[in-house]
């Protein structure tokens, strides 16, 4: 089936998204979610931020549960757009001890703490659970999780939000961002982006993974099933060994 979008206001996000999402006028949009009829565990969404995002971390699936929670929080990312200096956190520069995160959140010297890098159209980046991360300003970004609410912000720039400094710095890697998580992704490449343990993703332009339940996000053309299509901006769920025909490039993506 096709999935419904879900619009998530957020106070840094862009009043001018493409016009193919065809956004409420007058709102500031974020995140653009894919939702269906019942809970599924995995989530597709869209990013958009004309300010930086809070520096943030989700915790494991251990981690979660001790807390109540169904479980963990790892997503991936796909980079769709990005304006001029646009620049993603990742990781720390440097292995640092619960307490000095916490007192580096608290004073905001965390933003020099921070590992920066340039992004661009076409990067793409596996977050596991537990990463310190920061999505900065002018960046449009595809997004593949595992579908819990669960975000511990750590530092938000002054924002009138509340941070959660003892669950965040309890849950985070601090440490650098392993590099071999990174990739370029090209329009020919037929490649397996993430491989476990909660969620598999594919890039190419075939079918993959028809044995199971699978997630279509289309990148360039469309992507058919079931008397559904999808183009760029929309996703389409298929049940196991339901056939797709792909006219184009997509991401694929299912439970490992």
């Amino acid at each position: 089936m096709k999935l419904e979008r879900r619009y998530v206001e957020k106070p840094w996000g862009r009043a001018d998204l493409p016009p193919m999402f065809a956004a409420p006028a007058g709102k500031r949009i974020g995140e653009v979610w894919f939702t269906g009829a019942r809970e599924q565990p995995l989530l597709v969404k869209y990013l958009f931020t004309s300010e930086p995002l809070s520096i943030q971390v989700h915790p494991n699936d251990d981690q979660a549960r001790a807390r109540g929670l169904p479980h963990g929080k790892s997503e991936c990312w796909t980079i769709l757009d990005a304006e001029p200096g646009a620049r993603l956190g990742l990781g720390i520069k440097h292995h640092v001890s619960e307490e000095e995160l916490r007192a580096a959140a608290l004073d905001g010297s965390i933003e020099q703490m921070m590992s920066w890098r340039a992004v661009r159209a076409g990067d793409f980046f596996m977050v596991p659970s537990g990463t310190v991360h920061a999505v900065g300003a002018g960046i449009s970004l595809l997004e593949f999780q595992q579908n819990v609410d669960v975000t511990y912000r750590l530092y938000d720039y002054g924002r009138p939000r509340a941070l959660h400094l003892e669950d965040g710095a309890a849950v985070a890697r601090r440490e650098p961002y392993p590099e071999a998580l990174k990739q370029r992704v090209t329009g020919d490449d037929e490649r397996i982006l993430v491989d476990g343990p909660h969620f598999v993703v594919v890039h190419g332009s075939r079918d993959f993974l028809r044995d199971r339940q699978r997630w279509i996000m289309p990148l360039e053309g469309n992507a058919r099933s079931s008397g559904d299509t999808a183009g760029p901006g929309e996703c389409l769920l298929v049940d196991p060994d339901d056939a797709v025909a792909i006219d184009g490039r997509v991401l694929i993506g299912a439970k490992a």
